[in-house]
């Protein structure tokens, strides 16, 4: 077990995340900005019994804060591994607060890392996928993409949930187990090596985070944001969600209602109970996404050719002679799809995983690997990813399915979509041995919120538009704009970024259903 488990003097801390979000008013005159492409149908009429809109809170300045920041710049860009914007300052702090576990609330500690980014006068949180890069380097790198306008009137507070980047990180499962989960072959339609595998994973998570296992979830981090806000001395939240991290802040906005400021949501999981169903369409999202990195790399004239043909001969060909990473990791069929769709996920990166996808099929391994290691790896600067993203989706699951039901849905699945039905619903498994969560799912809803920004992507590998549009029902005061083009979050389109800047600054609240084309 890694040492990044047992931070030195709080021994065994642990982990997790939620999900929840439709529609909205103004706040504010009109816009100066150029106009985006608005739907023609007349946006949504509230039932008459609804209560009163509550309005965007004005921008605040804080009070005074508790908060002490260090300057960190060339420690963050090692960790990010890429340089920062000029002329941006960058600092680090801490926040500690209770760990409140089920069966001790109110009790333990555990301590958050912030990241600062720029000297904007007003905070804006920024949370992000718990399998994707901490919320710290999430910050530094939206940081390139926002409007200097927002950059501005907030500095951006990159948050690294509990059990992730440097916040008391998990790393309780044994390197080799998580390449049993990861590397599972997807034409497998017997479970039980895998259930096998996460129940080892399950057994040494319980040893090494001892009864603190089931303290992270969406509703606890959601605390964690309030004890932020607070110490950051603000009456209300500002924050910009990324996927899995936009739950949280709909699991706040549930949780303080009267708390919430100016929330962006860009891409936010399907919150529906029937798991089964959710990861079938988490799969198509996937499959579409390669079909649109495959048009794309056919524009740039790139040497792929038919990515779908080309990535399922690469399955094929790494089912009977898998390669080997640099660091000696086996890389199967199932391996390589876990890479291929974290790169699809990465907009900016595809070029990338157009080559790695080519040097894979010629017996390199070196560029596919470095799309997946994040997930596998301990190192100096990053503890392994898979830990807190497997100890999060368990604890926020309320499905266990048995064996016999899982070997079905895998049946069906390879069926139905061989490339990543499998691969996707093999999941069902990794949480079967996990603690069923003792108390209840929180209620879905947020009422009393002011208006909440939801962003959904047409093509998501990760957020599908489907699951994000229904989790925007469930928010009554969110208004949704769709970026049409593919990728996971919607932050790389000028349309989307422009509509943020008026949302955050302005306090605009964009038309129910506005377009941004791709």
């Amino acid at each position: 077990m890694s040492n990044r488990s047992i931070p030195r003097g709080l021994r065994g801390l642990t982990l997790v995340a939620l999900m929840i979000p439709v529609l909205a008013g103004c706040t504010a005159g009109p816009s100066t900005r150029p106009a985006i492409v608005q739907n023609d149908g007349p946006a949504p009429q509230a039932p008459q019994d609804e209560p009163a809109q509550v309005p965007l809170p004005p921008l605040a300045e804080p009070r005074a804060s508790g908060m002490s920041w260090s300057e960190c710049r060339t420690e963050t860009s090692a960790r990010l591994g890429d340089s920062l914007p000029a002329g941006l300052s960058f600092s680090c702090g801490r926040v500690i607060t209770t760990l409140d576990t089920p069966d001790l609330p109110g009790r333990g500690v555990i301590r958050l890392s912030l990241l600062k980014v720029g000297d904007g006068p007003i905070p804006l949180a920024v949370l992000n996928d718990v399998d994707g890069e901490p919320g710290s380097l999430h910050a530094a790198r939206i940081a390139k993409r926002l409007p200097p306008e927002v950059l501005e009137r907030f500095s951006l507070i990159g948050v690294d949930r509990r059990g992730t980047g440097q916040s008391d990180p998990i790393g309780c499962v044994p390197t080799h187990i998580r390449e049993q989960l990861l590397g599972y072959d997807p034409a497998a339609t017997e479970v039980a090596p895998l259930l096998d595998a996460a129940r080892k994973a399950g057994q040494q998570c319980t040893i090494g985070l001892e009864n603190r296992q089931t303290a992270y979830d969406g509703w606890r981090t959601a605390g964690d944001l309030d004890e932020i806000r607070a110490q950051l001395g603000l009456d209300h939240l500002h924050a910009i969600g990324h996927g899995e991290g936009s739950s949280v802040l709909t699991a706040y906005a549930t949780r303080y209602p009267d708390r919430v400021g100016r929330m962006v949501l860009d891409g936010i999981p399907d919150p529906s109970p029937n798991t089964v169903s959710v990861l079938a369409d988490i799969a198509a999202g996937t499959l579409s996404t390669l079909d649109r990195f495959g048009e794309d790399c056919a524009d740039r004239d790139c040497a792929l050719g038919d990515a779908r043909k080309a990535v399922t001969a690469l399955a094929e060909q790494l089912r009977t002679a898998p390669l080997y990473t640099p660091n000696g990791t086996r890389m199967g069929p199932a391996l390589a799809l876990h890479a291929v769709r974290i790169g699809l996920g990465q907009r900016e990166r595809w070029p990338d995983l157009a080559a790695a996808i080519a040097a894979a099929r010629g017996g390199d391994a070196a560029g596919l690997a470095a799309f997946v290691a994040p997930l596998l790896r301990d190192t100096s600067l990053h503890a392994p990813r898979l830990d807190a993203a497997l100890a999060t989706m368990c604890n926020d699951m309320a499905t266990r399915l048995p064996e016999d039901r899982i070997n079905e849905v895998l049946r069906d699945a390879a069926g139905k979509q061989p490339l990543f039905g499998t691969l996707l619903a093999q999941r069902l498994a990794w949480c079967g041995p996990w603690p069923v969560r003792t108390d209840p799912l929180p209620e879905a809803g947020a009422r009393g919120a002011p208006p909440i920004m939801v962003i959904s992507t047409a093509t998501d590998p990760v957020t599908p538009e489907k699951g994000t549009i229904r989790a925007a029902e469930q928010l009554p005061s969110a208004v949704r704009i769709a970026w049409q083009g593919a990728g996971h979050g919607a932050l790389a389109s000028s349309c989307v970024t422009d509509a943020t800047r008026d949302f955050l600054v302005e306090g605009t609240v964009p038309k129910e259903g506005t377009l941004c084309p791709a």
